[in-house]
Formats: structure tokens, sequence, C-alpha cells
């Protein structure tokens, strides 16, 4: 009973993490259709404003994580945005390459800043005990972390006024600024709130992977993989993407190797985006937010 719990808290620590990794891409290409390729490099930035908030900074590791690395990386992802990204709405391979061209601006300007060492930060809580068994706490910290997330996401889209400005948008944008909206500025908000997340899952994971400016390279493929299976709704997609995706991955891995887990990811999306070419929301949860 112990091995079966603990084992249960790694499979929702493995979907905790491509939550955290991929959920800033889900609100920016769910909500605007943009192919952010400088994601990677936003969880980069949270990291690095995480590490050197708390290192340097005299901030705790929470203060720096849950509020200073969205903050910054939010900012600057709004001012990206305002740069670059909202003179190429609608024309997506030209989007691919500015953002593709922003990350490795972003690479090239923290090797210059910071080296290209790796840099680290303790993890903040300590392990806990399940019979025979341990666990790392801040992994539960971390699904406790997603769920709230997932939980402050549903409330935004939902239930407030942005939300209902943002999903309008995403269907007729055109409407939305006839009857008096700013699709302009809801989408400058969006972008922002995609960066902002981006920021958070990249703090959340710095005491885990430490952080090198070239690591989005390891976050992105998976990011992409994430939000393309669950399809155009941003909870339900990357949630049912996420739970099968670490459900697989972690089973493997623990039935053969780390490696094993990757190959069985990998394979597990390429048999699902060729069943279901539209993602998991494309077929089901049509309703879904």
């Amino acid at each position: 009973m112990d091995f079966a719990s603990v084992l249960m808290i790694e499979i929702l620590g493995s979907i905790a993490i491509l939550v955290l990794i991929s959920i800033g891409l889900a609100v920016v290409f769910g909500m605007m259709k943009v192919i952010n390729m400088a994601h990677g490099e936003f969880l980069m930035l949270g990291g690095y404003v995480t590490i050197y908030g708390t290192n340097h900074g005299g901030l705790s590791f929470w203060v720096s994580a849950l509020i200073l690395a969205p903050v910054v990386v939010g900012l600057v992802g709004l001012a990206l945005e305002w740069l670059v990204i909202r003179h190429l709405y609608g024309r997506m391979i030209d989007t691919m390459l500015a953002t593709w061209g922003i990350s490795l601006a972003l690479v090239g300007g923290m090797t210059m800043l910071v080296g290209n060492t790796t840099t680290g930060i303790s993890t903040p809580l300590p392990s806990l005990s399940i019979g025979a068994f341990s666990v790392s706490g801040y992994v539960v910290f971390l699904i406790a972390l997603a769920a709230a997330i997932f939980g402050l996401l549903y409330v935004l889209f939902k239930l407030t006024t942005f939300g209902l400005l943002a999903r309008a948008t995403t269907q007729n944008a055109d409407m939305v600024a006839a009857l008096g909206g700013n699709p302009r500025r809801i989408y400058a908000l969006t972008f922002g709130l995609g960066a902002a997340l981006a920021g958070l899952g990249g703090a959340a994971l710095a005491p885990l992977t430490g952080v090198i400016p070239t690591i989005g390279a390891a976050y992105i493929a998976k990011a992409f993989i994430t939000v393309i299976s669950g399809g155009s709704a941003v909870i339900a997609g990357n949630l049912s993407a996420s739970v099968l995706f670490g459900t697989v991955g972690q089973l493997f891995t623990y039935l053969y190797t780390p490696v094993i887990g990757e190959v069985a990811l990998l394979l597990t999306a390429i048999v699902l985006i060729r069943i279901l070419p539209q993602g998991i929301t494309g077929r089901f949860f049509r309703r879904s937010i």
C-alpha cells in the first residue's frame, strides 16, 4: 500500500511538471493562436529570477518563485508583445520566426550575463516518509501548485470580465472591436499572462533541475507536444494531455529506465496526433475552456 501511494505521488508529480512546463504556452496558443518559440526562454528567465532573488536579493524562495518571477517575466512578455508580436498577428510563420529570434537573443544575452554553467538552488522542503518509502516534499508542493493554477485559470476565464472578453476575442476579434472592446489590449494581456505562467513554471522547477541559459531547449519539445496533443482548449486540453503523457512517461520510467520513459511519451504523442489530429479537445471536451 505504501509503495502504491509513492508511485501515485510520482505519477502526479510527473503530471504537475508537464503542466508547469506547458500551461503558459497553452494560454498563448489556445487563446491567440500564436506559436511562441521563446517559451522555453521564458521558463529559463523565471528560473534565473528565482535563483538570483533568493541567493542575492535577500528574498525567500517563496517570494522569489511565486511573486517575483511571474511578475518580471510577465512584464518581459508584455514588452516583447508591444515591440514585436502585435505587429505580426495573423502571420503565423512570421510570428514563429520572430519568437525564434527572440529566443536566440535571450539565450545569448543570458550567456553573456551569467555564463554557460548551471546555477542551482536548494530544494526548500524536506522529504516525506510514507512507511518504508520517502518522497520529495517539494514534488508534493508542485502537485498542489499545478492544481491551484488550473483552479485560478478556470476562475479567470469563466467568471471574470477579462475571461469573457478573451474567449470572445478568440472566436471573433472583429465583433469584439465593433462592440467597443479592444482586441489588441486583450491579446497583450493574454500574452503577458502566458509569459508570467512560464516564469512561474521555470521558477518552480529551478530547485529540481538547476538553470542554464540553454535549458529552454530541454523544455520546449515537451511543452509543444503537450499543447498540440491537448488541442485548443486551454485548461481541458492541457490537463488531459498532461495526465496521459505524465502517466505513460512515469510508468515506463519505473518499469524500465528514464530514457525508455521519454521514448514511450513521444510514441504516445505520435499515435495520439495520428488518431486525433485536432488534439484531444478537438474530439472530446469541445465545450470546455
